[in-house]
């Protein structure tokens, strides 16, 4: 019996498979097949939520004596955009000067492809694991992701599964492999602000009222003064102001209402709770302060409404998973990777309730872009790093 040991074949047939968001396109089949020969038991439950698509998703286990590993990641990608404009077609899995190329190539079915053939080594070496190894693999993680991870989690305790450790394998190395691991994410919380005015004629401002005048005091009260400035472990937290529209084309007429969207990438200076709270705040004495302006006697008027659920600020302090995964990259590598809480979010936001988990893949310079793409010799020493991590953290 031949196991996937080779982590360019692996992905290669991963990226054969358009699974472009909510699409299966084929990568789970793919990815069950590399595994079943190796003895893990598979589940590929369907999710479903109103006004979402449906989501397909896999769980495999292989059980042993020991901890429970848990290798968490997804298979769905971003569409690929013009694909005239790629070197290769995007999921040909072409390889050039020893480079592949393809969608998903870093983000993420590379980390997928290296920790599966991390397991089939330390399978071919061993015969055996010295504890248990789960695959929880979603569709959904670049999209809403409200079918896929947090409901697999939920799915698998239900059936008792618990988790000592997990690794997600996302493109965490800003430029070269073994650079960083992430142990932690700042939160992320979205709004939207919408302002009402009255329309009117722009000749005759004293018979209307400019919405775009109180949105812009409003914005400026969440912008000035900083949030915080960063704490011991995380960067200072950031709102941005994504987008600001009053639907108007006319250049002659003052617009009934603005709205504008904002996100705030948020440290653990703050819960999503009490952030909310300051912003409500800060919003009503923009609003109030209004009325002291010449000619207004009136508080500027506005709505709220949060966009989504919040992402929760989370730290991993596990010495035994952190420490053993450097221990490994510096094996391989010879680099000590830096303990960072930086960039956005992504589904260690979900697991973090279940287990300690980090994040470790490839370098993710080119995810999400044209010609995304990965060097055959980063597939390998990755798969290195993983087996190594394996055998120490299970032994």
């Amino acid at each position: 019996m031949t196991l996937p040991v080779d982590p360019a074949e692996n992905l290669a047939a991963l990226i054969r498979c358009p699974s472009v968001t909510p699409a299966e396109g084929g990568a789970l089949g793919v990815l069950e097949n590399m595994l079943k020969p190796m003895g893990f038991s598979i589940e590929r439950p369907v999710f479903s939520e109103a006004g979402t698509p449906d989501i397909e998703n896999l769980y495999a286990r292989r059980s042993g004596n020991g901890p429970h590993l848990m290798f968490a990641g997804h298979t769905d990608v971003v569409p690929p955009g013009d694909e005239a404009l790629w070197k290769h077609p995007p999921f040909s899995a072409a390889i050039e000067d020893g480079i592949m190329y393809g969608r998903g190539a870093v983000d993420m079915k590379g980390g997928i492809a290296c920790f599966v053939a991390a397991v089939a080594r330390h399978l071919e070496k061993h015969g055996s694991l010295a504890g248990s190894i789960s695959f929880l693999i979603t569709g959904d993680e670049e999209g809403p992701a409200i079918n896929g991870t947090v409901k697999l989690l939920e799915w698998a305790k239900q059936r008792g599964e618990s988790w000592d450790a997990s690794i997600v394998g996302e493109p965490t190395n800003p430029t070269t492999l073994g650079e960083m691991i992430k142990i932690g994410r700042r939160g992320s919380l979205s709004g939207t602000i919408t302002v009402h005015g009255i329309q009117g004629h722009v000749a005759y401002p004293q018979r209307a009222d400019n919405p775009v005048r109180g949105m812009m005091c409003l914005l400026e009260s969440l912008l000035d003064p900083a949030f915080d400035h960063g704490t011991e472990n995380f960067q200072a937290s950031n709102l941005e102001v994504t987008t600001i529209d009053v639907g108007n084309r006319a250049t002659n007429v003052i617009p009934a209402r603005a709205t504008a969207g904002f996100n705030i990438r948020f440290n653990d200076t703050w819960t999503a709770e009490s952030l909310k709270a300051e912003i409500c705040a800060r919003l009503e004495r923009a609003a109030q302060a209004n009325r002291l302006r010449p000619g207004r006697d009136t508080a500027i008027q506005y709505d709220l409404v949060w966009n989504e659920r919040p992402s929760h600020v989370f730290l991993t302090r596990d010495d035994r998973l952190i420490g053993t995964l450097t221990r490994s990259i510096e094996a391989v590598t010879g680099r000590r990777p830096e303990l960072s809480t930086s960039g956005g979010t992504s589904d260690a936001r979900f697991i973090k309730d279940y287990c300690p988990v980090v994040e470790f893949g490839l370098a993710g310079q080119t995810m999400h872009m044209v010609d995304e793409r990965v060097p055959l010799a980063e597939l390998e020493d990755l798969t290195q790093i993983y087996e190594r991590f394996i055998a120490d953290f299970l032994a």
